[in-house]
């Protein structure tokens, strides 16, 4: 089965200061704060998940309440259907008799189904490597840019911002305070055409040999058919100083808004031909089984994914570690 290791403390010692020995203890690791940003998740599956499988044995009646809790934490019909086939499967060939073994079973399946999405962005292959970000308002895609670009420097890149949301009003000052924070420039205008401003970062990036450009473009819904038609055209100017540019085209989607998830990938990646996903806000939703769905209904891969308001909480996507801690340890 899964093991949570959570870090020992160590016993105090008199010599240690006070004050860091605390500060030392109480920084989690990465894969503690994923367990914590998966809990309500956990909760929603936990529990009843242990009920699920007390039976001991792969029933109808056993397969009945899971393909509910699978739909209701918003894995998706498709996936959900692949899912309970996976655990039929596994259920006749390894003779599947215990609770431990029925939910080993499921989190294979589910490793199996997620691993696919698992391909880390490979940002060397050009500079600037150009990175263009998408998203619906609210998804938090201005705050995972500032995260992305203090992520790109502890990586040994240097980063520059593009202001290209010009049409919502904060936006360019959010920015410009997350470039203050991780000491980047952020290249802005008053008002203007977005493409231009992007065009404008992409040269001034060439200029001073920057590693990466993050560009931000508008929050849209998919069903404004204009809108998703100027985000089009900042793709084509983009390709015009950087003919094999955007290297990468990031959609921010929350995870909390379930199901609709796979309509807003659908519809962008019509658009700009998404290459990747970040996956945000985990912590704050039951329904952190939208992953599957998007695995199986749209598979893009799942570049980053944000569980918490930390700088540091949007890290690489690990099929694995999600799937530890979905489960109770």
């Amino acid at each position: 089965m899964f093991s949570f290791l959570k870090k020992s403390s160590s016993d105090a010692k008199p010599e240690v200061p006070a004050a860091a020995a605390p500060a030392e203890a109480a920084k989690p690791s990465w894969r503690e704060r994923l367990f914590q940003g998966l809990a309500k998740t956990r909760a929603q599956w936990g529990g009843k998940l242990k009920t699920i499988f007390s039976r001991g044995k792969v029933d109808d009646e056993l397969l009945e309440e899971l393909e509910t809790l699978l739909l209701t934490s918003d894995v998706g019909i498709e996936a959900t259907t692949h899912l309970l086939d996976e655990l039929k499967k596994a259920a006749k060939r390894d003779k599947l008799e215990t609770p431990e073994a029925i939910q080993k079973a499921l989190a294979d399946a589910l490793l199996e189904t997620l691993k696919p999405l698992e391909q880390p962005l490979d940002f060397n292959t050009h500079k600037p490597y150009v990175i263009m970000i998408a998203g619906v308002n609210g998804a938090g895609k201005t705050t995972s840019i500032g995260k992305l670009a203090k992520y790109f420097q502890t990586q040994g890149k240097t980063v520059l911002l593009a202001a290209g949301d010009t049409f919502r009003a904060a936006a360019r000052e959010q920015l410009q305070t997350w470039g203050e924070r991780n000491n980047v420039t952020v290249i802005a205008q008053e008002s203007g055409d977005p493409a231009a401003v992007i065009y404008d970062a992409i040269a001034a990036a060439k200029a001073r040999g920057i590693d990466i450009v993050l560009a931000d473009t508008a929050g849209r819904l998919p069903t404004q058919l204009h809108l998703m038609e100027e985000i089009a055209k900042v793709r084509r100017v983009i390709q015009k100083i950087e003919p094999e540019g955007p290297h990468e085209t990031l959609l921010v989607l929350d995870a909390n808004i379930g199901q609709n998830a796979l309509q807003q990938v659908k519809a962008f990646d019509k658009a700009i031909n998404v290459t990747g996903l970040v996956l945000t806000k985990l912590d704050g939703t039951a329904k952190g089984g939208v992953v599957l769905g998007i695995a199986r209904q749209c598979p893009k891969p799942v570049r980053f994914i944000g569980v918490g308001e930390q700088i540091d909480d949007l890290r690489p996507f690990s099929a694995k570690d999600f799937v530890d801690a979905l489960f109770e340890q």
